[in-house]
């Protein structure tokens, strides 16, 4: 036997119990697997795709945006840009000054005159008439040609003005009635509504903007206009009392700014504004129907007597308020197309003139202030009278006079006036000194306190430099100047007592809020005395009372009247040369309660008399009986004193 041991044979046993889910064994199927350890119960773990197709995906999506974005950038940067500039120039915030209304001029007793009315200024924007803007090459010439005959213009002067570079203003037509804006825009509203039917047409007046302005308007024509100026193209005083009190009457202006879209304002958008302040309105001391009196009688008389000009001023004698002042020729100031540039202004502050014989009231103040003389001392007046280098005579021939030195001044004599003013002083010199310095506070040689633009002071050398001639010659009025309304100050200063107030132009303003201001108080300055004063007034009625005083013509029935005539030699402006005369009447009344001056001068009458008395006594005469009864002044009744005029040796 071999020593090999036989294979073992397999038995089988019993069958083993089969586990639920559990395949049984069979024929071809796998061994059952090794039971392991238990299986955990809970959430199943998700695991994340790769992320960066997703990042790749994102930043193409974010590439194409940017692209999108430099594509538009670059449309609008480079290759749109005049277009969206045309459109953002016509659609933007802009600004401008909001014109404070100009305060009015009103006379004492509250009449208008000077006042200012709504008006537009007429403008437009240039960037709105460029070919980009309304897609045609002629667009100023088309809005000219449509404006021209409304604003009554040349349209090639406007369409050059519309073709202006470089700017987003130009004025077309400045003040203009509410009626021409109404035109325009009437037209321009028209055209807007084709153009919003019409895509193949533009609006050629989108550009044609209105700025709220005023106009200044003058009710009464040229009353006045001496004293009242004007206002100038860009609205500020050019002369009078505009310019003087420009600051008071302009207010204040403000400033809006807005958003406006084609040439309009956008009401949604907002806006920012500082409101205008009204300016001040002023009241006038003169009375306006004096004022018409004094200028109709001056302007008939100059011309009458084919004069160059006169002047007449009225003024109260206890307040030195101007009542009138009246210049002529004149001007209008609504029109000043139509006016003289010879004529502008106010000749009675702005001429300088020798006063001749009405300046002998102040040779006579001193005389009689100095106590040298009285209204009765006796002066033997000869027919030639030898001084210095000269040979002076008066006005006309005559044999010796016998007069009083109250008829020195009725009979206007510069002999017997040389002979007065000789005795102020030991010596010439001394007595030129004593008569300087009361030509001086007469308010010779100074303003006036009017502070009125142009005014001029006239000229009074200092009495160390007065020449041969003019130590004889200034007594009687020749060889110094004055202006009209200094002559008129210094028969105020007599008939107010003495006292020199100095003349005042306005009685106060009315401001914004409606409280008004009282001018202040003018400045008096004693210049003599109340008796000196009172004799003088005395004196000046004999020159018009008595039977041989000089201004005969400037009676008043009912009234005593106090006044003085004056022919002087001219100086002619244009040569410097002596040549016509200024002829001049002054006085007040009623003379013994005196409450009005009236002053009036003629330069270089060439028809008819020139003498004072004749040609100016009857414009006092006329214009004092009316200044009398506007301000319901009646007679004293008291009989005049009536001086003695000559003497029987």
């Amino acid at each position: 036997m071999s020593d090999r041991e036989p294979p073992r044979r397999r038995v089988p046993g019993p069958a083993r119990p089969v586990r639920p889910g559990q395949r049984r064994p069979g024929p071809g199927s796998r061994p059952a697997r090794r039971p392991g350890a238990p299986r955990q119960s809970g959430p199943r773990v998700i695991r994340l795709g790769s992320p960066r197709p997703r990042l790749r995906m994102v930043s193409l999506a974010l590439t194409l945006v940017m692209v999108a974005f430099v594509v538009r950038l670059l449309q609008v940067q480079a290759v749109d840009a005049s277009a969206y500039a045309s459109k953002a120039e016509q659609n933007r915030y802009v600004g401008r000054t909001l014109a404070a209304e100009r305060g009015g001029i009103t006379d004492r007793n509250g009449i208008e005159l000077a006042t200012s009315v709504d008006a537009y200024d007429i403008t437009a924007d240039p960037t709105m008439f460029t070919s980009g803007a309304t897609k045609t090459s002629d667009a100023p010439e088309q809005a000219a040609a449509l404006l021209a005959p409304i604003l009554d213009q040349d349209a090639d002067r406007i369409a050059k003005k519309l073709s202006t570079r470089n700017t987003r203003y130009t004025l077309l037509a400045h003040r203009q009635t509410p009626q021409v804006w109404k035109q325009i825009k009437d037209l321009k509203d028209t055209l807007a509504a084709k153009a919003e039917t019409d895509k193949t047409t533009f609006n050629v007046l989108a550009g044609v903007l209105a700025v709220p302005a005023s106009k200044r308007v003058y009710p009464n024509g040229d009353l006045a206009a001496g004293i009242l100026g004007w206002v100038n193209a860009d609205g500020k005083g050019g002369g009078g009392v505009e310019q003087k009190l420009n600051q008071e009457l302009a207010g204040k202006d403000g400033k809006i700014r807005y958003a406006q879209s084609g040439g309009r304002q956008v009401p949604t958008a907002g806006s920012t504004e500082t409101p205008a302040v009204a300016g001040s309105d002023v009241e006038l001391t003169i009375d306006r129907d004096i004022q018409w009196a004094a200028q109709n009688a001056i302007t008939e008389q100059v011309k009458k007597s084919k004069a160059d000009r006169g002047y007449v001023i009225v003024q109260d004698t206890r307040t030195g308020e101007i009542l009138a002042m009246a210049n002529s020729p004149g001007f209008d100031p609504n029109d000043l197309s139509q006016a003289n540039s010879a004529a502008l202004g106010n000749a009675a502050l702005q001429d300088a003139y020798e006063p001749g014989s009405t300046a002998k009231v102040m040779s006579m103040a001193a005389v009689l202030e100095e106590n040298v003389a009285t209204p009765a001392t006796h002066v033997v007046v000869p027919n030639r009278l030898h001084r210095g280098d000269r040979l002076f005579q008066d006005d006309i021939d005559h044999a010796t006079w016998n007069l009083t030195l109250n008829g020195v001044l009725a009979k206007s004599s510069n002999i017997g006036t040389i002979l007065a003013a000789g005795q102020l002083g030991k010596t010439q010199q001394q007595a030129n000194q004593v008569l300087y310095s009361y030509l001086r506070k007469f308010g010779i040689g100074s303003y006036t306190g009017l502070g009125f633009p142009g005014e001029t002071k006239g000229i009074l050398a200092p009495a160390g430099k007065w020449s041969t001639s003019q130590q004889y010659t200034i007594p009687f009025g020749q060889g110094m100047s004055l202006n009209a309304m200094q002559a008129a100050s210094v028969y105020s200063t007599i008939a107010n007592g003495g006292v020199r107030v100095e003349p005042t132009l306005v009685r106060g303003a009315k401001g914004p809020d409606g409280r008004f201001t009282p001018a202040p108080e003018p400045k008096k300055t004693r210049v003599v005395s109340e008796k000196t004063a009172k004799t003088l007034a005395q004196m000046l009625e004999s020159v018009v009372d008595d039977e041989e005083g000089t201004g005969a013509k400037a009676r008043i029935p009912g009234y005593r009247v106090a006044g003085k005539t004056g022919t002087a030699n001219r100086v002619d402006p244009a040569t410097g040369k002596y040549h016509g005369y200024t002829s001049s009447f002054a006085g007040f009344a009623p003379a013994d309660k005196p409450r009005v001056t009236v002053y009036c001068a003629i330069q270089n009458a060439t028809k008819g008399s020139y003498f004072g008395g004749q040609i100016c006594g009857p414009i006092y005469k006329q214009v004092m009986e009316f200044a009398l009864k506007t301000l319901q002044v009646p007679p004293t009744g008291a009989e005049p004193a009536r001086l003695p005029v000559s003497f029987t040796p």
